[in-house]
């Protein structure tokens, strides 16, 4: 009986012995400070790469003079909508360059009815998800429908919308930003327009107006200076039966102008006089 009394009390001492180590043991285990790792997050600071609509406000334009020319209806054109252009580039990756060529050709820059009346800039028609105002206007066929805006600018963000969310048009954002030709060439194989002259006709206006500068300046690329010295500027030697007048219409430039290109005081001219058709760089 004694032994087995004294056996009990082994086993008792032996567990609480082995109990109190395990907790010790966890304890410690517990208490052991876990080594420090520093992790590295790189955060990707965002640009913000364009306005809202909002953001710009209401679209100021300039209206050019009465009878102006081609060249300055252009010109007041750029000048009123070429940072909405800008903008667009950032948003959507369409560059300012074609943006400005096809609203120009579209819209007769700035002064076609369809602009004038709706700021319908691109002709886009109303199409079945279209659910804004509209007009009707003598196209293709008579009185058809048109989406209308109440803001210039509106008009540039539905181009960009129209290019980005029809999927014929996909191929053009395979092209380079700054490739303008490729992108004419590649709006007229996607359908947007029928004449067959028409990647000529935007090419022509961005490189006679000099648009592609647009995209340069979005892409911070190195802007070109393409303004021609005095032995590549258009010039025009004087015939009998010229006058100042004459010829500020045959070549489109106002007499004022073409006065100030030549340093001409008043409108006298003489047979064989030289006058520049460009300011000359000096």
């Amino acid at each position: 009986m004694f032994k087995i009394i004294v056996r009990t009390f082994i086993i008792i001492l032996v567990c609480s012995i082995s109990l109190t180590g395990c907790k010790a043991k966890k304890k410690a285990v517990s208490n052991k400070k876990k080594p420090t790792t520093e992790r590295v997050v790189t955060v990707k600071k965002e640009t913000k790469v364009a306005k809202t609509l909002e953001e710009l406000g209401e679209t100021k334009v300039e209206v050019a003079p009465a009878n102006s020319s081609f060249s300055v209806l252009v010109s007041t054109y750029i000048d009123n909508y070429s940072q909405i252009a800008k903008e667009e580039m950032l948003q959507y990756g369409i560059p300012a360059s074609i943006t400005l060529a096809q609203g120009i050709l579209e819209s007769g820059a700035g002064n076609g009815e369809l602009t004038r009346k709706a700021n319908n800039h691109f002709g886009i028609k109303c199409h079945r998800e279209w659910e804004g105002d509209k007009v009707y206007h003598d196209d293709d066929e008579s009185q058809e429908c048109f989406r209308k805006y109440n803001d210039a600018k509106y008009s540039f963000r539905d181009h960009s919308l129209f290019l980005t969310t029809r999927s014929r048009y996909a191929d053009l954002f395979k092209f380079d930003k700054d490739d303008y030709q490729s992108w004419a060439k590649g709006l007229k194989k996607a359908g947007y327009a029928t004449d067959p002259k028409y990647p000529d006709k935007l090419i022509s206006i961005i490189e006679r107006f000099d648009l592609a500068k647009y995209d340069a300046e979005v892409l911070g690329k190195k802007v070109v200076n393409r303004i021609k010295n005095d032995s590549k500027i258009a010039k025009y030697t004087v015939v009998k039966g010229d006058t100042l007048y004459s010829l500020s219409k045959r070549f489109n430039i106002p007499l004022d102008t073409l006065k100030d290109y030549n340093g001409l005081r008043d409108n006298t001219i003489s047979i064989g006089q030289t006058l520049y058709l460009h300011s000359p760089e000096n």
